[in-house]
This record gives structure tokens, C-alpha cells and sequence, in this order.
């Protein structure tokens, strides 16, 4: 075959690049255009080494005859500072009469011979961005199946992580997201849950899991035709991985009933969900809006006597029968933590006993302080606390005929209590407000709305004077110096409130 007169300027040989390209593109479902910018890429470094690194140098090689075209562009200007970058206008228009100042001039300059070095250099280059594009496809591929299960075949085992090979693409288990003591061999086939893409070039792209909740969700998904189909609803999932999950269901038609929809006959569903699971038990409970009810029946066997709620906290004392104490905790206290995951509470398996004395230990606290703050006797602060009051603050703010309502108390009498609470409240603002300027505080955390001035007065005795000083505490910190007077997830939200104003 002759070559043209263009070919023949340019000493490469035409089918060779276009070859590479179109076979790359088929083999990995590329772009022939992409291969061919990978190779200009590589070429690049070769090309700088023969005509120095200061010139601005492009390549490019056509894509339907494979003839490489190597041009040095400077800018065209009234004086040259730099001869790498520029060129005089005089000089550029002895070639282009029409250029002008601030055009680029392009130079193509001889095509050089490629080094064995060269080469060599090439190829590494070509094949690590062809990785890259390769793993681009993959992100492509896989970006809108995360959260869906997928399987793969074991291909290694590196340091207790499984490698999956997914298609074209690998995946990885790492070891804390399989179920404990199972042990896969290579050529394993194994159905996993994609969470998410890596974005670490050096670890396989796809993040696989065996232990995610939504993992039971999508088993369930595959084996109950109504899951699939949404009339039933999985609202929450809570697991032990390879012991125990607890699945909490609901349906949209009232007539289906979601638990046994999710059995099966004979236990089959969630029997064939189970052993994908290497045989961890599984209690299908039905979901309600209601916490008490909810709750209850998250603890499958043990059967509560009553639900002691606090919805401010959002804790609950589950007070069972003496002898369903350990059904209702579980072994290692399995069942309480996984119906608290599941519900959402912070959960209390208790007996009746345990909640009468919990109930008379709070109320003689509060009945002590009523006594001591009101200067009153025990009487009129037994009625206080019989009829719900539990704060000073509450007696404070409460109106006069709502006191007087209280048996034995009259209208003098329930203006006197009033009078007594609010003036024990403005007594201990002024005390703390004097504490905060001896302490110097800042006002911003005086008047923050989510500390209270009990509170306020804690931090401040334990010489936190800021909001930041309050953002640097970590959760276990904060809750010692509030004296239990914030849960763990209410000290959780205050830290990262304050947390937010840094960024």
C-alpha cells in the first residue's frame, strides 16, 4: 500500500495506532477517540524530552488516517521575553501576514524516534490511564445500583477481606462487613449488598457488604413477591450479624397481615432468608405508630405489663414479670439492644418492683427539693407532686386557678406557693447571671436556646465560658458535667449544633 504524502511526513506507522485503538476500545467497550487521547497522553513526556520541557506542545493524531502531528504553540508578541513561549509579531507574519498580537502561532515540528526506554515509558502510561477510563465506565456502570444486591465470585482473600469479581469489575468485603465465622474459598459464588464506590485507585471500586441492614431488606425484597411489589413495607431492621435480626414490617392494605406475609408457608420465606444468612434467627415484627405498642411488640417472646414512656427523652422502662426479666433483656442483653435499635428508644427491661422504687426514689427527690426551695412541709409538697408538678419552674408558670384546683389548696394559698416558686426562680437567675459575669461568660452561650439554665449553671461551675468551649467536649464529657440532665443522643445534638457554626 503507498502511503500518502502526509503519511509520508510523518513516519508512524498509520495502522498500528489505529489498531491499538480499535482493538483497546473494542476489548474494554471504549471509545476509539478516548484510546487515541490516551495515547497523545503518553506521547506527550516523549516528545517534551526531545524538544525541551518549557514548550507549550500539543499532539494530536487523527483518528481515520493514525497520522501523528506534533505542534509547538507560543504567543504571538511586539517583544520576546521568553523564546520557548513566544514569538515576535515581525517574525510570525514572514509566515502568516494576517496574525496579529495575542494569536497563537503554531509550529509542527518533526516527529521523532521513539527509545526503548520510550516505549516502555509508553506502555505504563497507556495501560494506567486506561485503568482510569476503565474505572470511570465502571462508576458509570454501578452508580445508580448501590443499595441493590449483586453477586460476584471469590477471586482472592487479602488480609481477611474478600475480592469479588463483579463482571468487569472487583468489589470488596472487607472483613468487618461479613457474617462472623463464615469462610468463603476462591470460585465462591456470593450474593452481597452494594453500598457505595470507593474513590482510592488502589482498592477495588465497589464497597460490598453482608452485614448492612438493608442487606435483610433486599433478601426479603427477592423471596416476598409483596415486599417487592411495596404493599408490604419493611419500616426498620436491627441485626446481630449470624445471630439475630429483628425486621419490623407493616402493610398498606389492612387486610394483609405483613408478618405472615413475610413467614411464608411453613416459615418458608423467611427460612430461605435465613440461611443466606449462615442461620441467623430472624423475628418478623409488626410495626405500629404508636411507640408503647411498637415497642412491645419488638420484643417478640417477653410480654410486658406496662410501658413507663418519656417522650422528652425518648426512653422507655419496659416492666415485665419477674420471671420473663431475662427473656425480655435477652442473652447479653441481645434482645433489648436489638428491639432498641429497631424502635428507636432508649429501652428498660425492669420488674414491678424495680419501677415502684425508681418511682418512690424520684418522687421523694422532688418532694425534698419542693420542701426546701417553697418552704413548705411535706403535705403541701406531696399534693404538689401527686398532682404532676415536678420542677419549680412548672409551679412558677402555672396559673393560679390551675393551683387552686389541687385538693386542700385554697385561692391564698395557691398565690402564696406561686408567689414562693417565682420568686425562687428569679433568685437563682440572678444568682446565676451574677456567676456568669464573676466567670466572665460569653452571651452567645447564656442566650443559646438549647441550654437551659440548670444547664448553663453546671457548664459554667465546670469553667466551660464559650460555645466552642462546649463544641470541644466530647459526648462522655458533656453528660458528666450535666449530671444526667442530657441523653446521650441530646448531648450528641447540642455538640454538632454548635459544631456547625465553625464551617
Amino acid at each position: 500500500m503507498k502511503l500518502t504524502q502526509e503519511e509520508k511526513k510523518h513516519p508512524v506507522i498509520k495502522s498500528e495506532l489505529l489498531q491499538v485503538a480499535e482493538l483497546v476500545a473494542k476489548d474494554k467497550g471504549f471509545e476509539k477517540r478516548e484510546i487515541l487521547s490516551v495515547l497523545e497522553e503518553a506521547l506527550l513526556p516523549c516528545v517534551h524530552s526531545r524538544y525541551g520541557n518549557d514548550k507549550k506542545i500539543v499532539i494530536n493524531i487523527d483518528k481515520n488516517t493514525g497520522v501523528v502531528s506534533i505542534k509547538w504553540i507560543r504567543t504571538i508578541v511586539e517583544h520576546v521575553s521568553d523564546n520557548n513561549k513566544e514569538i515576535s509579531l515581525s517574525e510570525a507574519r514572514t509566515f502568516q501576514p494576517n496574525v496579529k498580537i495575542g494569536d497563537e502561532y503554531l509550529t509542527e515540528l518533526p516527529p521523532i524516534e521513539l527509545t526503548r526506554a520510550m516505549v516502555q515509558s509508553v506502555r505504563q502510561a497507556i495501560n494506567q490511564q486506561i485503568k482510569a477510563i476503565e474505572r470511570r465506565y465502571q462508576r458509570k456502570e454501578f452508580a445508580n445500583r448501590i443499595g441493590d444486591i449483586i453477586i460476584g465470585t471469590v477471586n482472592r482473600v487479602d488480609f481477611s477481606n474478600i475480592i469479588l469479581d463483579i463482571g468487569r469489575s472487583e468489589g470488596i468485603i472487607r472483613h468487618s462487613e461479613l457474617i462472623p465465622n463464615e469462610v468463603f474459598k476462591i470460585g465462591d459464588r456470593v450474593k452481597v449488598l452494594l453500598c457505595g464506590l470507593n474513590e482510592d485507585p488502589s482498592v477495588p471500586l465497589l464497597q460490598l457488604s453482608r452485614t448492612h441492614p438493608d442487606f435483610i431488606k433486599k433478601l426479603f425484597a427477592q423471596e416476598v413477591p409483596e415486599v417487592y411489589d411495596g404493599v408490604v413495607t419493611i419500616v426498620s431492621v436491627s441485626r446481630d450479624p449470624g445471630s439475630k435480626a429483628k425486621v419490623a414490617v407493616t402493610a398498606s392494605d389492612p387486610v394483609i397481615d405483613p408478618v405472615s406475609v413475610c413467614v411464608g408457608p411453613k416459615g418458608i420465606r423467611v427460612r430461605a432468608v435465613s440461611e443466606e444468612l449462615k442461620g441467623e434467627k430472624i423475628d418478623i415484627v409488626k410495626w405500629s405508630d404508636d411507640p408503647a405498642t411498637f415497642i412491645v411488640n419488638s420484643l417478640s417472646s417477653a410480654h410486658p405489663e406496662k410501658i413507663i414512656i418519656d417522650d422528652a427523652e425518648k426512653t422507655a422502662d419496659v416492666v415485665v414479670p419477674e420471671d420473663q426479666l431475662s427473656i425480655a433483656i435477652g442473652r447479653r442483653g441481645q434482645n433489648i439492644r436489638l428491639a432498641a435499635q429497631l424502635t428507636g428508644w432508649k429501652l428498660n427491661a425492669i420488674t414491678a418492683k424495680t419501677a415502684m422504687e425508681n418511682k418512690v426514689k424520684e418522687q421523694y427527690s422532688t418532694l425534698e427539693k419542693f420542701k426546701t426551695a417553697l418552704d413548705v412541709d411535706k403535705n403541701i409538697a406531696q399534693c404538689l407532686v401527686d398532682n404532676g408538678y415536678l420542677s419549680i419552674s412548672e409551679i412558677a408558670d402555672a396559673p393560679i386557678d390551675e393551683l387552686e384546683e389541687i385538693e386542700g389548696f385554697n385561692g391564698e394559698l395557691a398565690r402564696e406557693i406561686n408567689n414562693r416558686a417565682i420568686c425562687y426562680v428569679d433568685s437563682r437567675m440572678n444568682e446565676l447571671a451574677k456567676l456568669c459575669k464573676e466567670k466572665n461568660v460569653d452571651e452567645k452561650l447564656i442566650n443559646c436556646e438549647m441550654i437551659y439554665p440548670e444547664l448553663l449553671e453546671l457548664l459554667v461551675k465546670a469553667n466551660i465560658r464559650t460555645l466552642n468551649d462546649v463544641g470541644d467536649l466530647s459526648v462522655d464529657e458533656l453528660i458528666d458535667i450535666s449530671k444526667d440532665l442530657l441523653t446521650t443522643s441530646e448531648a450528641e445534638t447540642l455538640i454538632m449544633k454548635i459544631r456547625e457554626t465553625w464551617f
